[in-house]
């Protein structure tokens, strides 16, 4: 015997999704907490050229936020997301210097997992909308109750996809800026140290601003209209 799905408190779609927006976002301090580690990464390497250092302070600053959550007993969602960025980060530092990559190689390659990510990310973001079945169409499903059931009625497939492509174009914006300074520091078309610090730059810059950006004109979109919510009934 099925159990009905509870009925949702938001009334409309469009207030299902501010509310997982800004959940999946984390605020301004999940925000900030995505953008301490990367600071005191660059500002370290830039100082000292010592990359071990560098990635053991962005470590500690990664460790020190999830403890202070932890005290605080709220989400570590987002500090855990950084730490596995760092040790994503240090994997790749690490694989540079078995292929015999030296220090500048090195720095560059804790960014290449980011670029990687937002790349593959937009990817998968644009083939759901391409298909017809937009990926944050599955938040209103799980709201609702049926993963699926959102997919019968056209307007909220249509509101979805939209939502989904501007979801998407933060990723096609960080790839585009920061790809052509890896690959001119990777190939010597630019100095090293200055494309480390560029790209150190353009990570936090294109972090938490283009991500709010898209969420002002996701909200703008989500403001325009106001479609009804349907709890599945079993």
């Amino acid at each position: 015997m099925n159990t009905p799905a509870a009925a949702p408190t938001e009334e409309t779609v469009e207030e299902v999704l501010r509310g997982q927006l800004s959940r999946a976002l984390g605020g301004r301090r999940g925000m900030v907490e995505a953008a301490v580690p990367t600071i005191l990464f660059t500002l370290t390497w830039l100082v000292t050229k010592e990359l071990r250092l560098a990635l053991t302070v962005s470590l500690a600053a990664a460790v020190t936020l999830l403890a202070v959550r932890l005290v605080q007993r709220s989400t570590i969602q987002f500090c855990v997301n950084a730490l596995f960025g760092i040790g994503i980060g240090w994997l790749f530092v690490t694989m540079s210097a078995r292929g015999g990559g030296d220090v500048n190689d090195q720095a560059l390659a804790y960014f290449l997992p980011g670029i990687i990510y937002n790349g593959g990310y937009a990817v998968v973001l644009a083939v759901t909308c391409l298909i017809g079945w937009p990926l944050i169409g599955f938040m209103v499903g799980s709201v609702t109750g049926d993963a699926t059931a959102w997919h019968q009625d056209r307007q909220i497939v249509k509101v979805c996809t939209r939502l989904t492509w501007l979801l998407a174009l933060p990723c096609v914006i960080r790839v585009a800026a920061q790809l052509p300074v890896w690959l001119a520091g990777k190939s010597g078309a630019l100095e090293p140290e200055l494309a480390v610090a560029l790209l150190g730059v353009l990570k936090i810059a294109m972090g938490w601003p283009v991500q709010l950006a898209a969420l002002a004109a996701m909200v703008w979109l989500l403001a325009r209209n106001r479609t009804p919510v349907e709890p599945s009934q079993d």
